[in-house]
């Protein structure tokens, strides 16, 4: 197991014991441990010293409070969150499956039908987010956790944080370069002004991924893929695919419209517009 922080392994010690590494991002290491008193198992996530340093203490414990107020099936809750002296962690439920990146990596594009069915179940749970006036503002592959048959959205607070704190600075110095591929072009022109539309452009790309392969934009720079995804037009769906139907492709474009005036104004307007899995 990579080294843990004494100082957390102290501010957890008689409550939850750390049992090995989970996996690593560009942002924090995830641990599982185990809950003492219950006998359970949880995921400990620790942002990197970078992360938190550029979070500050008081922002991350105050945004990532956010989820505590989601109580919805399919979103990931959070048990607790804290410091530690230099090391920000919160602890989530430890879920049997994998992430949605982990899945992607391995198959590259998934079947039609279940693409359609982790879109609806991200959609279900975005827009009981947004019903409560709370923008998830990072939905991305790593995010969505595939468990039970389901698709679980996790880390709600965290992306606003980071917006709070300094995202440009953050992404210039590559620790979540990876969020950018996913990032509606009203984020990336640092608009303060964003509503649920954001998060429809951010699935509209994960559903493009899903079906094709990769993400709707990519550039060999950083500066030539924030170019392509304010300028260039949405690519099509069925130009890869042809056997897609038309009004998924549809969907897509209209979700990745570069003015949110022009995208679904809910998800439920975006459900209603895509065909049911197996139709």
């Amino acid at each position: 197991m990579a080294a843990v922080p004494e100082r957390l392994v102290e501010a957890l010690r008689g409550r939850y014991s750390l049992e090995g590494e989970l996996g690593r991002g560009g942002m924090a290491t995830v641990y599982l441990a185990r809950d003492i008193p219950q006998g359970q198992p949880v995921a400990v996530k620790i942002m990197h010293p970078a992360v938190a340093t550029a979070l500050g203490a008081e922002r991350f414990l105050r945004e990532i409070e956010i989820a505590r107020s989601m109580a919805h099936p399919l979103i990931v809750p959070l048990f607790e969150s804290g410091e530690a002296g230099d090391a920000l962690y919160y602890i989530m439920p430890y879920l049997e499956g994998e992430s949605l990146s982990a899945r992607l990596e391995r198959e590259r594009q998934l079947p039609l039908d279940d693409a359609l069915r982790i879109t609806r179940d991200v959609a279900e749970a975005l827009g009981y987010a947004h019903g409560r006036g709370v923008l998830h503002r990072d939905v991305k592959p790593e995010n969505i956790l595939l468990s039970g048959g389901r698709a679980l959205v996790a880390d709600f607070g965290l992306a606003r944080a980071i917006g709070a704190a300094n995202y440009q600075k953050l992404t210039q110095t590559g620790i979540i370069v990876g969020t950018v591929y996913y990032m509606s072009p009203e984020q990336l022109s640092d608009d303060r002004d964003l509503d649920q539309r954001s998060d429809i452009y951010s699935l509209g790309c994960l559903l493009y991924e899903m079906i094709t392969g990769g993400p709707p934009f990519t550039g060999r720079s950083l500066t030539e893929l924030v170019t392509r995804i304010l300028r260039n037009p949405v690519p099509s769906v069925r130009a890869k695919h042809p056997s897609v139907p038309q009004a998924v492709d549809q969907a897509i474009s209209r979700a990745m419209a570069k003015a949110p005036t022009a995208r679904f104004a809910t998800m439920e307007e975006l459900l209603a517009a895509l065909p049911q899995p197996g139709a």
